[in-house]
Parts: structure tokens; C-alpha cells; sequence
């Protein structure tokens, strides 16, 4: 595949050799934009995590060109993973492995297992068989802010900071990869994504749905994440406009993330009314609205079947996490 025209020899060149030196550069895949750096390398992991905020023991992803590599960072590499790599990898699908002991912690968390996947863009893939070697490389964001999905949201994040960022047009995608645990005795789904658990099983058969007391940490768990720096409120299409005039007679602005069509009482966008659709629209509309500094962002609630489900996810993490947000500035 090849690279995107604007993307020139020498700045692919020139990104690779920064991973080589330890450093972090701004990285498009299919579902957001990555944050990464040499996974087999500790102190260009702990920049990762300095840079973003990040606290230490939230694991990273590890990014690898294709499936051949799992055993370099993976041990007791069960049957499931091997199908479900040849099923949906180059993809987003992210498997949580035992990790290899020889391994710096650092990317895990201290963790003794390791998430791991092949990304579907043909920028990330370059850059991977360029270095040769894992990337870590969460989303480009600070810690729990919304996630990037276009080069400049990297750039609005880092500056200075992340001189490299290469920009591979808009994720298609949009929203975090789908996060499937293979490191204990039964496949459990710990985080939705664009691949369903339904097709998951398709493969290797029944899969838990969400975590338990045993599970590992993994990226995106958290209950506040992908926050706006606005508070924010999930309701349904009847609440939000009754909350916006409300707001309004107040003499405070309200914004509006409507499903479909915005109704013509509310400022705000609108985004189409197909999970697929909304997906690779939402965080670029959350930055969006959140950079109008209003008082409120009102997100009207999507529908609450299997197909909306990782919508869903990403969009009450969001709620809570601003609205902590506004407690913690009070």
C-alpha cells in the first residue's frame, strides 16, 4: 500500500529515525490517532506516559506489523488468538495475551499479560515494518481527554512536544479498537469496538461479556474517559431540548451532539443515524463542540441496541468524565 502523497520520503524517514532514538511521534491507524514510541524500549514508554499524563499502571497497546510477531511479546499463545489474528488482523481487534517475561513492565503497567494489535492503515503499517519492532501507541491525547482522529487534533494536543506527527487523513474507523481477553481460562470482552462480540464469536465461540474481579486493566476502562473539558450530559432527544431551554432561559449556552437531524431550537451538529457513521464522526464533533466553549454539551443518547453498543460506551465515559471534570474546577 501506498503512502499518502503528502507524506514525503524524507519525513517517513524521519519519523522512523525518532522511534529509533526513543521518541514519540504522532501516528494515524484506522480507529484514532496513536501516541507512539519503542515498546521495547523503557524510557521511551515512560515518555508516552509522561507526555500524556498517563498514570503509570493504566497498560499500553502494543502495535506490531502482522501476526508473526506475537510470540516476540506474547507466551502461551492460545489457538483463539491465532484465529482471531487470521480473521480480523490487520484490523481493530486488540487480543490481551500472557506477555514474555523478559519484557519491560513499564508497557503493561506491571501487568503480567500484554494487549497487542495489527492496525488496518496503510501509514501505521509502513512505519511498523520500517522500525521493525512494537509500538506503543494509545491514543495521541492527554490523559482522558477526548481521542484524536486527525493529525491536527495531535498537534492541538502536543505542539512543540511531538514535532513528528504524520498525518494520514481522517481515521476511518474513529473509535478504540475492540479489546478481547485471551490471558485466563474463558475469551472476555473487556472494551466493544467496531468489531462485535458477536462476530468474535463467530470464530472462536462464547465470549464474557465485560470484565470481572480477575481481569487485567486495559486501555479505555476507566469509568470517566474521553472527556470533553465541557460538561457534559447524555439524554434522550426530548431531555436535551428541554435541558437547553432550560440552560438558555438561564443565560447560559447549551450545545447539542443530535442523532441524525439537530433540531432547529439548539446550536450544535448533527451526526448520521448509523452506528458506523456516528462512530467516525464523534470525536472529531466532541472537539468541535467542546472548542465553542459553551456552558453545557448535551449528547443526545443513540439507540441502546447491539449495534450502538461501543457507541454507547465511548459516549457515557464522556459524560462522566466531564462532568467530574466540572466538579473537580468547582
Amino acid at each position: 500500500m501506498a503512502l499518502p502523497t503528502h507524506i514525503s520520503t524524507g519525513m517517513f524517514d524521519a519519523a522512523v529515525a525518532a522511534l529509533r532514538r526513543g521518541e514519540a511521534i504522532g501516528l494515524p491507524t484506522e480507529t484514532v490517532y496513536g501516541l507512539a514510541a519503542d515498546a521495547g524500549n523503557a524510557d521511551a514508554v515512560r515518555s508516552i506516559f509522561a507526555l500524556k499524563g498517563r498514570p503509570a499502571d493504566h497498560p499500553l497497546i502494543v502495535h506490531l506489523a502482522d501476526a508473526t510477531q506475537l510470540a516476540q511479546w506474547a507466551c502461551a499463545i492460545p489457538e483463539s488468538a491465532l484465529l482471531l489474528a487470521e480473521a480480523f488482523w490487520p484490523g481493530p481487534l486488540t487480543m490481551i495475551l500472557k506477555k514474555r517475561s523478559d519484557l519491560p513492565s513499564v508497557v503493561t503497567g506491571g501487568q503480567d499479560s500484554i494487549g497487542l494489535r495489527c492496525p488496518a492503515h496503510p501509514v501505521a503499517l509502513a512505519v511498523l515494518n520500517a522500525f521493525g519492532g512494537g509500538l506503543a501507541a494509545p491514543s495521541g491525547n492527554r490523559f482522558g481527554h477526548v481521542s484524536p482522529t486527525t493529525a491536527q487534533h495531535v498537534r492541538d494536543e502536543f505542539g512543540a512536544a511531538v514535532p513528528i506527527v504524520l498525518d494520514g487523513g481522517d481515521c476511518e474507523v474513529g473509535i478504540e479498537s475492540t479489546i478481547v481477553d485471551l490471558s485466563g481460562t474463558q475469551p472476555r470482552l473487556l472494551r466493544p469496538g467496531r468489531i462485535s462480540r458477536a462476530e468474535l464469536e463467530a470464530v472462536i465461540g462464547h465470549i464474557e461479556a465485560g470484565a470481572n474481579s480477575e481481569s487485567p486493566r486495559a486501555s479505555g476502562m476507566l469509568e470517566k474517559h474521553y472527556a470533553p473539558r465541557t460538561a457534559t450530559q447524555l439524554l434522550s432527544r426530548t431531555q436535551a431540548i428541554a435541558s437547553a431551554r432550560e440552560q438558555d432561559a438561564l443565560g447560559k449556552r447549551v450545545v447539542l451532539l443530535a442523532l441524525g437531524a439537530l433540531p432547529e431550537v439548539c446550536e450544535g451538529i448533527a451526526l448520521p443515524a448509523d452506528p458506523a457513521g456516528y462512530a467516525h464522526g464523534l470525536y472529531a464533533a466532541l472537539r468541535e463542540l467542546d472548542a465553542r466553549h459553551a456552558h453545557l454539551i448535551v449528547i443526545e443518547r443513540p439507540p441502546s441496541d447491539d449495534a450502538w453498543i461501543a457507541v454507547l460506551d465511548r459516549l457515557r465515559r464522556s459524560a462522566a468524565g466531564a462532568e467530574q471534570q466540572e466538579d473537580d474546577a468547582t
